[in-house]
């Protein structure tokens, strides 16, 4: 029982770490293909909030289809790294990752089609990574 708990508790630890880390490569990108004007206080809510209701609508579509890709891939290792393939190991990474991306919606003006499109290619990913983590159905 117990490796099958630390295997469970292992594959998500490490599936979040890799969606930590693609994560941070597409905020690299949006940072290196939409900068913030020099001298602006990235500290300060309101630059932030001014600074997203710039973004070119095409580096948008960009960060929806890498997030998407980040979803896919770490829900994918859950599962796969999960005991028996478990979908509920990569259930839970792509929850998490829908939980914050919600948030993260929440607080910062993006246009809507934005959130839609990442509304609806989340549940995508966890849904096409959960099936593919799963393999094709072992007897025994």
């Amino acid at each position: 029982m117990l490796p099958s708990v630390l295997r469970s508790a292992g594959s998500i630890v490490l599936s979040l770490a890799v969606a930590l880390g693609l994560v941070i490569a597409v905020e690299v990108f949006g940072a290196a293909v939409h900068p913030f004007p020099p001298g602006a206080d990235t500290s300060d809510p309101e630059v932030i909030k001014a600074h997203v209701a710039k973004f070119p609508h095409w580096v948008l579509a960009v960060v929806a289809i890498a997030w998407g890709l980040t979803v896919f891939v770490s829900v994918w290792l859950a599962t796969r790294l999960g005991p028996n393939r478990h979908p509920a190991h990569g259930i839970f990474v792509g929850l998490l990752l829908l939980s914050a991306v919600t948030c993260n919606m929440t607080m910062l003006p993006y246009p809507v089609w934005f959130e839609v499109t990442n509304w609806v290619i989340f549940p995508a990913a966890i849904y096409a990574a959960v099936m593919v983590g799963r393999g094709p159905r072992r007897e025994g």
